[in-house]
């Protein structure tokens, strides 16, 4: 399976705009390290050979390289631009990746992302054809209508994480269809497409990053882990 092209599509689009900083939250130091680098450092630890693709606004490219070369000058990564939705932002991305295989679609702002999880969902990708993480909803949940509110059985929803990972034969194809609103996700995109999706046991711990006490979190969970 070495032989098996594996690529990585990290996104990182975010203006940080909830974290009321200066810097786009993709930058703002995690215990000395930008934020992004985390996510990179371990696909590039976890699985030999993959290609890493990071996906930035075109203003923050530049950032990056000086980013890049500070901190993981190691790793080859490619840049590129993003777009104006996530959708065109993990298009150019793939537009990047050229040969059958895996491919991951990971947030950039996830800096805690396991090599156990890389791992679990590259081996059932290669099983079933994708391998979406997703946690149990741990609170109560309401949905508001016209009319007020009703209760939601949690018991039956799931939240939705990165890295969503697929085989490129299933990917690839379905990011060459037009735009709709509803594509917040790969795995919205490739079920547009006509292809199921499977689901695979994500991680408590693989928080994504967008407001002060989320940083917070992430740094106490590092600490912890180190």
């Amino acid at each position: 399976m070495s032989d098996i092209k594996k690529y990585a599509v990290v996104v990182a689009g975010g203006r940080g705009l909830r974290m009321g900083a200066s810097v786009p939250k993709q930058f703002l130091p995690l215990l000395g390290k930008p934020l992004l680098c985390y996510a990179i450092q371990a696909f590039a630890a976890t699985l030999r050979g993959i290609h890493i693709i990071l996906v930035l606004p075109p203003d923050q490219l530049n950032s990056a390289k000086t980013v890049l070369k500070s901190y993981l000058g190691n790793i080859d990564v490619t840049t590129v631009a993003g777009g104006d939705t996530r959708y065109e932002s993990v298009q150019n991305g793939l537009a990047k990746v050229n040969d059958d295989g895996v491919v991951f679609v990971h947030d950039g702002v996830r800096p805690l992302l396991s090599p156990e999880l890389i791992q679990r969902c590259y081996q059932q990708t290669l099983d079933k054809g994708s391998a979406i993480p997703v946690v149990p909803v741990m609170e109560s949940i309401r949905i508001i209508d016209n009319d007020g509110s009703k209760s939601i059985n949690r018991e039956q929803l799931r939240i939705i994480q990165t890295p969503q990972t697929f085989l490129t034969r299933i990917i690839l194809p379905a990011f060459q269809q037009p735009y709709q609103p509803s594509f917040t996700d790969e795995a919205n995109v490739v079920e547009a497409h006509g292809t199921a999706i499977h689901l695979i046991d994500g991680a408590l711990e693989n928080i994504k990053v967008t407001t002060p006490e989320d940083m917070l979190i992430a740094e106490t969970l590092l600490k912890a882990s180190s």
